[in-house]
């Protein structure tokens, strides 16, 4: 017997987007549907022909991020189009808020502007963080606004490639803004 997220994955490579859709709201309507082992299978396969359908299809399910910024708010739009998993937003890990984390990979992207950030201390204080996180196993990279709005197919393709590079880890904090 295959279990409903391993169904939901292989269907999603085969039928319209519409009965996908149909076939998650009615998982939830038996409440069979349970967002969580969804997501633990989606960290597994990334690269499965239905990875990105499924994934774009249990959006609705998901919490609404918090975000502060137009720039927090632009990324994670770049990531659903791309079918990329959604990040928490301004998460707490390691005593250190994340503008965007994925605690299924252990991975953090900060997003940064010259203007929030644009003091000799701000950034000392910004490579000590990225040290800290690195020691606690959390992988970071750094995307600059200008670089967002100049080349987003290219970041958000690196970012994939990224996490699709990193394995699945623990998750270990609770998140405080998202």
């Amino acid at each position: 017997m295959t279990a409903l997220p391993r169904t939901l994955l292989d269907l999603a490579a085969t039928v319209r987007f519409e009965w996908l859709e149909k076939m998650v709201e009615r998982a939830e309507d038996l409440e069979l549907f349970d967002l969580r082992a969804v997501e633990e299978l989606l960290a597994r396969t990334v690269g499965h022909h239905g990875h990105g359908r499924l994934r774009k299809s249990i959006a609705l399910y998901k919490p609404t991020s918090f975000t502060r910024s137009s720039l927090e708010r632009r990324f994670l739009e770049l990531c659903l189009e791309a079918g990329l998993p959604q990040p928490r937003t301004n998460y707490v890990e390691e005593g250190f808020e994340l503008d965007c984390y994925w605690p299924e990979f252990c991975f953090a992207v900060e997003l940064d502007l010259f203007e929030t950030h644009g003091t000799r201390a701000a950034f000392e204080r910004d490579r000590k963080r990225q040290e800290d996180l690195l020691l606690a196993g959390i992988g970071m990279t750094r995307v600059t606004g200008p670089r967002l709005e100049r080349e987003p197919d290219e970041v958000i393709e690196r970012v994939g490639r990224l996490l699709s590079a990193r394995a699945p880890c623990r998750v270990s904090s609770m998140p405080s803004g998202g």
